[in-house]
């Protein structure tokens, strides 16, 4: 990102037909990012509320409430339904089906819509990540989520205040994100263990590339939205969804490097 005197560089306000003072540029900016931080930090506590609640719902100490056994716990007819039947699939995919549709309908949707299908996205992601209360301990998924915390807040911070310009890592990283795709495609088939492990260590580091270069580039994509109200608050909400995608998926991956499992 090219540095420049924003005392000197008064951007025009979209819709507004006149430019702004660098203090209206900056407050803009600021209120701008916190809420693209705001939204993520709001998806992600959906996801685990209902990730939490789900599992609640699916586990059982009562034997003769039992539909079935994993990792350890007794499931009830609702966990088992979700964690070991075909219906599993659905709710894997279901996330896809949500990230889709926002991206392809976001500019036709009224920001209520938005912001609703937003937050029934998270909650269904929530829903998906459920799985991993019963596959990992209870600990470690404690552990690895304050490392990716912080890992992507120090990511984000360098992304934001960086002067040097991201995007040609941006463009090697999204290039990392689509061989990472194949490649776990090719594994889902395989089931390799060492290709998993390079899956899991590469993608950590490209999620980490898409949180720096993908933070950069919200904070430059300000200048086209300044002023017009409507049109921030909806990228606002699109931006929201770049990094808690970036998030979760660190977050699952450090979880499959460093998390402990639950013996089945």
């Amino acid at each position: 990102m090219a540095d420049y005197d924003r005392n000197a560089y008064a951007p025009y306000a979209a819709g507004m037909g006149r430019s702004m003072s660098a203090a209206q540029y900056d407050a803009g900016l600021r209120s701008y990012m916190l809420g693209i931080y705001n939204h993520m930090s709001v998806a992600l506590a959906i996801s685990g509320l209902v990730a939490i609640g789900v599992f609640l719902l699916g586990t059982t100490t009562n034997p003769a409430n039992a539909a079935g056994r994993a990792f350890g716990y007794l499931l009830t007819p609702f966990g088992a339904a979700i964690w070991a039947s075909q219906l599993r699939w659905v709710v894997m995919l279901a996330p896809l089906g949500f990230v889709l549709l926002l991206s392809f309908r976001w500019e036709r949707m009224s920001y209520g819509a938005l912001l609703g299908t937003f937050y029934s996205f998270a909650a269904i992601m929530g829903l998906s990540l459920s799985s991993i209360l019963i596959v990992y301990t209870q600990g470690s998924i404690a552990q690895v989520f304050f490392i990716t915390a912080a890992a992507f807040g120090a990511l984000s911070l360098f992304g934001y205040t960086t002067k040097k310009d991201l995007s040609g890592m941006g463009k090697f990283m999204l290039m990392g994100l689509f061989g990472l795709i194949i490649a776990s495609i090719v594994n889902y088939f395989m089931n390799s263990g060492p290709l998993q492990f390079a899956i899991n260590v590469i993608g950590v580091l490209v999620f980490a590339g898409l949180t720096a270069w993908d933070t950069q580039r919200l904070k430059e994509e300000y200048d086209v939205v300044a002023g017009d109200q409507t049109l921030m608050q909806k990228w606002s909400l699109m931006g929201a969804l770049t990094l808690y995608l970036n998030f979760i998926n660190m977050f699952q991956m450090l979880l499959q490097l460093f998390g402990v499992r639950n013996q089945e």
